[in-house]
């Protein structure tokens, strides 16, 4: 069985936008992803790994682990052997107790990248493969975090430009999901059942393709 492993915040952890409530695994897009590679045959097990708020590199001065770098190895370690693991985080990079610009941002990617390369498992496991999945571009951000993204889709531009250049120089994989899907008008920055479904199916299939192809 391949093990994957999907590190990213509050859009894939699934929540309802507008809502604090959330979408149950088989409607979330890791949940989706999991269902198509079963049906094609693959065995594999998603590991959700998920959390709201989490930025790639910065930590939230109101709520304690949200830095993506912080005990990152010990997950890998923690669910190794890991086929890939699949890193869909940014957005929160650019909450307004921030002032990054995607370049900071990107380089926060490339700490994730290069502690997954070098975390501490076993010996003779092998290093996973790693995908980054630029996130969907955020829009103004209604409801009650809206105060938080204040400024935040000017600062986020260009985003998913900065994450493919890196991606292409750290040699991992790619996936654009702006190609597919577009946040919700409720509130902006989150995805609707709907969206979950159509980025599932997408990663299933460059994933089967790209990774699980000779499995």
């Amino acid at each position: 069985m391949d093990n994957i492993l999907v590190y990213s915040d509050s859009i894939s952890w699934g929540i309802i936008p507008n809502t604090r409530k959330r979408l149950s695994f088989d409607d979330r897009w890791p949940g989706v992803m999991e269902k198509i590679l079963l049906e094609k045959g693959k065995s594999v097990r998603i590991i959700e790994n998920c959390l709201n708020g989490r930025r790639t590199v910065w930590s939230d001065p109101f709520r304690a682990g949200r830095d993506g770098s912080e005990g990152l190895a010990q997950v890998i370690e923690m669910h190794s052997p890991l086929k890939l693991v699949i890193l869909m985080l940014g957005n929160n990079d650019f909450q307004c107790t921030h002032d990054n610009s995607v370049a900071l941002s990107g380089q926060g990617i490339v700490k994730l990248i290069n502690i997954i390369r070098q975390a501490p498992i076993e010996p003779g496991m092998p290093i996973p493969q790693i995908m980054v999945v630029a996130p969907p571009k955020l829009k103004p951000v209604k409801g009650a975090v809206a105060y938080k993204f204040e400024g935040a889709v000017e600062r986020s531009l260009g985003l998913a430009a900065e994450y493919a250049i890196i991606a292409k120089a750290y040699q991992t994989l790619y996936f654009d999901a702006n190609t597919v899907v577009e946040m919700s008008d409720i509130d902006g920055l989150h995805l609707d059942k709907d969206s979950h479904a159509i980025l599932g199916k997408a990663l299933a299939n460059r994933v089967s393709a790209s990774v699980l192809a000779k499995s």
